[in-house]
């Protein structure tokens, strides 16, 4: 007789006298990890290592958006359980993880874990999101708290969006629904995405995790965060330059012009409008720079407006495509 996988494996109850046995089976949850790289080193061994330490094994994917450094050699002389995809071009955060994920469609996942190449992550965090997603199939995405590199500290971009700075004051329930949680650590199961449809080409770099969360909105399905399970997010030495802040200003801007939740209309008046605003304030304050730098991201929304109308149509009915 075929000996069953661990996956596989069920077991028979023992029946009454007289009543006919019934056979139940399990099947645990299948997740892929897929981790996203572009010149990895620094970190590949901290994340890379996170992995093998999981209490539950599972299979990774590693996607490189083409690397100049020593990426790809290094995972597949050190780590050759990991499945590594070559990009010959970088294609940005959103359009590398399509392919992982619709791999795991493919192959019959039932979620995917996204990961940043300059993150990694406790133990027992994917079977605690396993099971947390099972107990609350209204969650499309689920992620830990994202600490410091150090693990001193809430990392500040996931304290601002979830509105806790301290780590010793998490709150106490199962789950937290939030608004939105960068995609830095997400448990996704696939059954959301094939409601929402996959990342939109629309977003090349930064902007796309927003967006998602905003389709998953519109179709009804929660975002959240397990105050019990933690992660952690290498990017608290990184500069806060001005060209950053208003890269973030584009695509959170591009993010609400593409919010199915809204009308079109209202979309516009987030985005350009607001944008507009912002930069006849800036003018009236004498802040000549900044002024520019609005009325620029006006006409980065201005000339995206065919593909943003585009998202919207496929968001709306669950089907983003890859352009």
């Amino acid at each position: 007789m075929r000996k069953l996988s661990y996956r596989q494996a069920g077991g028979n109850t023992l029946a009454a006298p007289g009543k006919v046995r019934e056979k139940t089976t399990t099947r645990e949850m299948r997740t892929l990890v897929i981790i996203v790289t572009y010149n990895f080193m620094p970190w590949l061994d901290g994340c890379l290592g996170s992995l093998r330490r999981l209490e539950k094994p599972v299979d990774v994917m590693v996607i490189d958006n083409g690397s100049a450094d020593d990426t790809v050699k290094a995972i597949r002389k050190g780590y050759k359980e990991v499945t590594v995809i070559e990009n010959h071009a970088n294609l940005g955060f959103g359009r590398a993880n399509n392919i992982g994920i619709r791999y795991a469609m493919e192959k019959g996942y039932d979620a995917v874990f996204l990961l940043n190449e300059d993150a990694w992550v406790d133990p027992d965090v994917i079977r605690r999101l396993e099971e947390t997603a099972e107990k609350h199939p209204d969650y499309g995405i689920l992620s830990p708290v994202h600490l410091t590199g150090s693990g001193e500290k809430v990392e500040h971009g996931f304290g601002v969006y979830v509105g806790v700075t301290d780590k010793d004051r998490l709150p106490k329930e199962e789950i937290v629904e939030v608004p939105f949680i960068d995609a830095a650590l997400w448990l996704v199961p696939l059954k959301a995405i094939k409601k929402t449809g996959m990342f939109a080409p629309l977003f090349y770099h930064y902007g796309e995790d927003k967006d998602l969360c905003n389709r998953m909105a519109y179709h009804h399905l929660k975002v959240g965060y397990v105050p019990t399970v933690f992660g952690y997010h290498d990017r608290e030495h990184r500069e806060q330059t001005r060209q950053r802040v208003f890269h973030a200003e584009r695509v959170y801007m591009l993010s609400e012009f593409a919010n199915p939740c809204y009308s079109l209309p209202m979309a516009f008046a987030k985005s350009v409008l607001a944008s507009l605003k912002k930069a006849l304030t800036a003018l009236c304050h004498g802040r000549l720079i900044d002024c520019g730098s609005h009325f620029r991201v006006i006409g980065f929304l201005l000339v995206r407006t065919g593909g943003v109308i585009r998202t919207r149509r496929e968001s709306q009915r669950g089907g983003v495509r890859e352009e």
